[in-house]
């Protein structure tokens, strides 16, 4: 989910699907797990994994609160059915302590007689995966055709009520037209404004005792938006305000985030930003 800029110094979250002919990232790599929101008792649903670069990894354990296991196959995802169980349930790579968690809801609660998208979030990055909440979906991910702007997006993870979807490669940022369908369903088209977050930061190691500044410009929108910042290496550097930190851009034409870093020891600093993802009535 990340890709790193500004040698080994900050961490963009991205996503970055491995093509046929490229080397599948090894399994011991694996760090994030992708699980739909919510699943529906007894019905398909899909999972995807993830290694530390955004890279979809095969040959990934998954395993289940209810003793399920699976593995992820070549394209880095695996189809797996829901529990009978009502409630919440948990997965996790195999050999982490991360646990992710889904809410296992009543079939009667998806009837598919049309795709209803219930939530989507107002803003998304170009280079991250949101999310749409709704029913009348396919739990296969590549039975779902979702296309921001008229170009297709992968679908990661997906269950009849639930999907996480990547946006296309190459998009400018702004407002596109979100469609989706399934199973010869269609949905009422809805806007999503994709956004880019654009890094500026000096690249040198840090010192300790140093103050630096890191800022995120925003494109696509002059509208103020949430990013999260998260310290992956705290033995180097120190995040002004907590780990992570939350903040809203200034809105604006300038729009933009500024974090601060206070070194501790000698080194490269490591830090992750995501857009803070809110869901909402579609647009």
């Amino acid at each position: 989910m990340s890709v790193l800029v500004a040698v080994l110094c900050v961490v963009v979250e991205f996503f970055l699907v491995p093509a046929p002919a490229q080397q599948a990232p090894p399994a011991s790599g694996a760090r994030i797990l992708l699980l739909p929101r919510r699943i529906v008792s007894g019905e398909r649903a899909t999972l995807a994994v993830l290694d530390v670069n955004g890279r979809l990894t095969p040959g990934v354990t998954v395993s289940f609160s209810n003793g399920d296991k699976l593995t992820t196959n070549a394209t880095g995802r695996a189809l797996f059915v829901a529990p009978l169980n009502l409630g919440v349930a948990f997965a996790s790579i195999q050999g982490r302590p991360d646990k992710v968690s889904t809410a296992i809801i009543a079939p009667d609660e998806a009837a598919p007689t049309a795709i209803e998208i219930a939530s989507a979030p107002r803003f998304a990055s170009l280079t991250d995966r949101f999310e749409l909440l709704g029913r009348g979906l396919c739990g296969d991910a590549d039975a779902n055709r979702v296309m921001v702007g008229g170009q297709p997006a992968i679908v990661l993870a997906a269950s009849p009520v639930s999907l996480v979807v990547l946006p296309p490669m190459d998009r400018e940022p702004g407002p596109a037209n979100v469609e989706i369908s399934c199973a010869k369903r269609q949905a009422a088209p809805l806007t999503i404004t994709l956004v880019s977050l654009e890094m500026e930061a000096d690249s040198s190691p840090l010192k300790s005792g140093e103050h630096r500044a890191l800022t995120i410009r925003v494109r696509g929108t002059p509208a103020k938006i949430a990013l999260e910042a998260r310290n992956l290496a705290p033995e180097i550097a120190t995040l002004s305000g907590g780990n992570p930190v939350k903040l809203s851009s200034s809105g604006g034409a300038e729009n933009f985030v500024r974090f601060e870093l206070i070194g501790r020891k000698n080194g490269s600093f490591l830090i992750s930003i995501r857009l803070v993802p809110t869901l909402g009535r579609p647009q």
